[in-house]
């Protein structure tokens, strides 16, 4: 990488060191992390190329995995970033997250535990805090459409099971799948997850919806009641 004329800019280079143009001639493999950033962010501040931006980015962030899932604010408080850089580089990590996952459509069945997980994994895999979330199914187990319930904390989020069946009773669901993240990693469920599925496996055989999984996913792995026996002890 250049660093004789970085105060000059990025326009001062000789062209083929340019990361966009790197990236045309050569493909985007052969581009390091902070090049590929430096072609969103476009321009740098007054004392810093494009890629120096780039490079404090990803060095006071924690690297690309540390930048996956920060707030625009903490984007922001970034020198050199800005709301319309933030907004690009959100825009881009939310585009990867979405590319990654496996789709989840209306009107598609579902495969089972692995499924899910292949889907959700990609978006909630660096929260920092855990998000709640529903899968609405038809009669034949077909996706109605999916939600979030609630985000919480680093280790909790708060769900009640009124703001779960009510829309699920809107949607005319017959079953629902709940899956959540634990930001520590491991998805191992914790007392507060095995009495919350209690008790929404109860809520639903009231209202005739039926629970058929609540999958926690962690880093790289998950674990989902419904193959544990979970729902078969309290059947």
């Amino acid at each position: 990488m250049r660093t004789a004329t970085l105060k000059n800019g990025i326009r001062s280079w000789p062209e083929q060191e340019r990361p966009r143009e790197l990236l045309l001639s050569q493909g985007p493999q052969g581009l390091s992390d902070a090049q590929l950033l430096a072609i969103l962010l476009r321009s740098g501040r007054q004392d810093c190329s494009a890629v120096e931006v780039a490079m404090d980015l990803l060095t006071q962030l924690d690297g690309l995995r540390g930048l996956a899932n920060r707030s625009l604010e903490e984007l922001c408080a970034i020198s050199g970033i800005g709301p319309a850089k933030a907004a690009q580089i959100l825009a881009a990590i939310e585009l990867g997250k979405r590319t990654l996952a496996t789709p989840l459509s209306e009107g598609k069945r579902i495969q089972g535990s692995q499924h899910i997980f292949q889907h959700y994994y990609p978006l909630l895999r660096d929260m920092r805090y855990e998000v709640f979330k529903a899968i609405l199914l038809d009669a034949k187990h077909m996706v109605i459409r999916d939600f979030t319930v609630s985000k919480g904390s680093l280790t909790v989020s708060i769900v009640h099971p009124r703001e779960v069946f009510n829309l699920a009773v809107r949607e005319s669901a017959a079953a629902i799948i709940f899956v959540h993240n634990h930001p520590s990693g491991d998805p191992r469920p914790s007392e507060e997850d095995h009495a919350l599925t209690q008790r929404l496996i109860a809520a639903g055989d009231i209202l005739g919806i039926r629970v058929l999984d609540h999958i926690v996913i962690g880093d790289g792995k998950y674990v989902s009641f419904a193959d544990e026996g979970f729902f078969a002890t309290n059947a």
